[in-house]
């Protein structure tokens, strides 16, 4: 006969239930019974594989420890897997004693949340203990105790050994009728990775931007280019069309444009100019503006000190340089 442990507390020191478990796997080792103990709390990163311990064993004893509220995360997540990965034409063999020790309130309602559980996958019920210890040392000396838990421990071993029956439960008929598991083709090990990664915010966001990137990569490679007269291109022909040299003068204006991709950059010097979408690390002036902004400028309904004056552009740079704009690029005259 074998008998698995589930301890699903933290493992403190003074946690009662360890006790418990520790007395009980006592008296079933010199009933000849081979116990083993899975600690959850040092297996939390392989909880999802812990179903599959349970194919040898004809017993199991879930334990946990109320602290605060409910049976803990580490049992709920062992009772998630058996749900999810378990095999319950195994698990329908298998008996389960519940053991909850409770340092607040709720030992009984844990207790009763294990037995639900265990039923509901399918498997069969055994008697268990709970109680309320606000200190271990209750349990030292107190022979009262030690024969409750002793025998508790030798009634599970009868009930594994004679293969006791137990009366139908009606939350395993619920089970049949509406309760479905959801098929996966995914192993345990794999559906716990990607719940990992899909909850880890930085994963997701680091996968968008390589997507973004293979996806520009990929656009350059096939030739599917912007075209000038596209996106890349527009107002590039406009400040061309209206630039009035102005002799003597240089500057680098970089103008972010809402929407774009890249900064609309503008190179002077002396009577050339030079209009283009691309990334410039220096320059005299900065500019932030949405598109609107900018096509008022371009059809003469607004300047670019009024836009500044205005707030409807930011800047960074010489306020002199700023002002030139508007005598370079005249677009109110030759809009008359």
């Amino acid at each position: 006969m074998k008998v698995n442990i589930y301890y699903g507390g933290r493992g403190l020191m003074d946690d009662p239930t360890l006790f418990v478990i520790n007395k009980m796997q006592e008296v079933l080792e010199e009933l000849h019974v081979t116990v083993e103990r899975f600690n959850l709390y040092e297996l939390k990163n392989t909880i999802t594989t812990l179903p599959q311990t349970l194919k040898e064993a004809d017993g199991i004893i879930m334990a946990t420890t109320v602290e605060w509220f409910g049976i803990g995360g580490y049992m709920q997540q062992f009772l998630d897997a058996c749900w999810l990965y378990g095999d319950k034409e195994k698990i329908s063999k298998i008996y389960m004693s519940p053991i909850v020790m409770s340092t607040t309130y709720g030992e009984r309602e844990g207790k009763l949340a294990l037995a639900n559980a265990w039923e509901i996958l399918g498997g069969l019920p055994c008697s268990g203990i709970c109680g309320y210890i606000a200190d271990t040392s209750i349990f030292e000396g107190n022979e009262g105790y030690h024969k409750i838990i002793e025998k508790k421990a030798e009634n599970m071993y009868r009930t594994i050994n004679q293969r006791l029956a137990s009366l139908p439960a009606s939350n395993q008929a619920v089970k049949k009728m509406v309760s479905i598991t959801q098929n996966t083709d995914l192993t345990p090990q794999e559906s716990e990775q990607l719940s990992k990664y899909a909850s880890d915010d930085s994963y997701v966001r680091r996968q968008k931007e390589d997507i973004q990137e293979l996806t520009s990569l990929f656009r350059d490679m096939m030739g599917s280019v912007e075209p000038e007269e596209g996106e890349q291109g527009e107002y590039v022909k406009e400040f061309e069309g209206h630039f009035t040299p102005q002799p003597g003068f240089k500057a680098i204006y970089k103008m972010q444009i809402e929407g774009k991709k890249k900064p609309f950059v503008i190179e002077v010097n002396g009577p050339e100019c030079k209009c283009y979408y691309g990334n410039m690390n220096s320059c005299d002036v900065e500019i932030q503006m949405d598109k609107q902004t900018m096509d008022d400028i371009i059809f003469a309904r607004m300047t670019f000190q009024r836009a500044f004056m205005g707030g409807a552009m930011k800047m960074k740079g010489d306020f002199k340089i700023l002002r030139t704009l508007d005598q370079i690029f005249s677009f109110m005259e030759k809009s008359i």
